[in-house]
């Protein structure tokens, strides 16, 4: 792994990207959406997390966070686990899943390729962790972060989307908190 994206500031601010095995599209009903939403949320009030801005698209999530615990890594990775055994089961038991099988076929199979995985691969297990070092920095991936629904065509304003802190920079505090 390159030394480029790994945590290497414990008290740093990050812009991080992860995506769901295969880039499947999970988040498309609201319940997998309430998932993220409460580990996010628990992660700020009992981890630790500071998070600056974020977007939750259909197949992966953007953060700009800081881990005040000095512990970006396991965060991090605690985070994605919890979330990862939360939305398969969320999965599993959702009778309004048309694509059930699919999915938990698709997360099996990529399981079988990692050896740390015991059944179902959720995330990928990269991050490319990006530590921000600048306000031009940090608002240029804030930018990014908000204008990602826009250019995947979902709105066409950014303070559309419902799961980005572009919202929140519009005093709109009405699904995540974040910390500005």
């Amino acid at each position: 792994m390159s030394r480029k994206y790994k945590f290497h500031n414990k008290q740093g601010a990050y812009f991080i990207s992860f995506a769901t095995v295969y880039w499947l599209d999970i988040f498309t009903r609201q319940v997998y959406f309430n998932v993220l939403e409460e580990s996010i949320e628990y992660c700020r009030a009992e981890k630790g997390m500071e998070v600056y801005a974020y977007c939750f698209m259909p197949s992966h999530v953007h953060l700009i966070f800081r881990s005040s615990n000095e512990d970006p890594s396991g965060l991090i990775r605690d985070f994605k686990g919890f979330t990862a055994r939360k939305l398969i089961k969320a999965i599993e038991e959702n009778p309004q899943e048309s694509r059930k099988e699919w999915l938990l076929f698709m997360m099996e199979r990529a399981g079988k390729t990692k050896s740390n995985v015991k059944q179902h691969q959720f995330w990928q297990q990269h991050n490319q962790p990006v530590e921000l070092w600048s306000e031009k920095v940090i608002q240029q991936k804030i930018n990014y972060i908000h204008n990602n629904p826009v250019k995947s065509g979902f709105v066409t304003n950014p303070i559309d989307w419902k799961y980005s802190s572009a919202r929140n920079y519009q005093d709109d505090q009405t699904v995540l908190e974040i910390d500005i």
